[in-house]
């Protein structure tokens, strides 16, 4: 594989979670439980979209120093099979209910958050602008799921119970987030791309976001693991085709 093509896939990868996650909060518009939050969710999904738009168009224009025609932004998001998307598993599981929204969100921000940081020093100028200016809006998603694992993790006996059953349902995709491959590698080795793998998953949303887990329990990591290639392992878990198809039908 050429750099340029190294490039390009790794651009995919950082812009496809975001959209995929983007149009799964997107599934939330007019039913939130209350309608402020109804607004968060989808002004969430809004800068998770726009920051999929600025990974997509860059893919494009390396896509085209490559093949000599690269697609657009739209092409890349709307017209690419379900195998072809190169998202972390996390952002495709379902909805649910709001803990469990909550808790993906969560464990999406506070991996995302530092990644974006990292590559905010990417030897790639267009990639460290990028990531800077995401890194903004990352910062208040953070703050604000992670003031919600609190709310409910620490509110009533219902709502801890809702939350700790989605943290034991939604742990085991954490595992893929810190699992560089030798794509990734290669280009952290070249100061291209940012590596959060040395950081220990059981640490997961604390550090810097404190008790941000409130009273929650985190589920075994051993009992719970997913590893995935490069692939994304989307043969042994299969969502995206769901919401590629809801992408297409726009």
């Amino acid at each position: 594989m050429s750099r340029d093509d190294g490039l390009f896939a790794y651009l995919l990868r950082l812009g496809d979670s975001p959209l995929v996650l983007a149009q799964r909060l997107g599934e939330w518009v007019g039913k939130g439980p209350i309608i402020e939050e109804d607004m968060a969710l989808t002004n969430v999904g809004l800068d998770l979209l726009g920051q999929a738009r600025l990974w997509l168009s860059y893919a494009g224009e390396v896509e085209a120093q490559t093949t000599g025609k690269g697609r657009t932004e739209d092409e890349l998001a709307f017209l690419r099979d379900a195998g072809a998307f190169r998202n972390v598993l996390l952002v495709e599981q379902p909805n649910g209910s709001f803990a469990e929204t909550i808790v993906r969100q969560f464990f999406f921000d506070t991996w995302h958050l530092p990644l974006l940081r990292a590559l905010a020093h990417s030897g790639d100028p267009r990639i460290a602008e990028i990531a800077a200016k995401s890194a903004k809006e990352a910062a208040y998603h953070v703050e604000r799921s992670g003031d919600w694992m609190i709310r409910l993790g620490d509110g009533t006996d219902e709502s801890r119970t809702r939350m700790q059953a989605a943290v034991d349902a939604l742990w085991m995709y954490t595992g893929e987030l810190f699992h560089a491959d030798a794509l990734e590698q290669q280009l952290a080795a070249e100061g291209v791309a940012g590596l959060v793998a040395d950081v220990d998953r059981r640490h997961l949303g604390l550090g810097a976001l404190g008790q941000r887990l409130g009273t929650l329990d985190r589920a075994a990591d051993a009992a719970q693991r997913v590893e995935v290639g490069v692939d994304r392992g989307h043969a042994q878990f299969h969502r995206i085709d769901v919401l590629v198809g809801q992408l297409h039908a726009g």
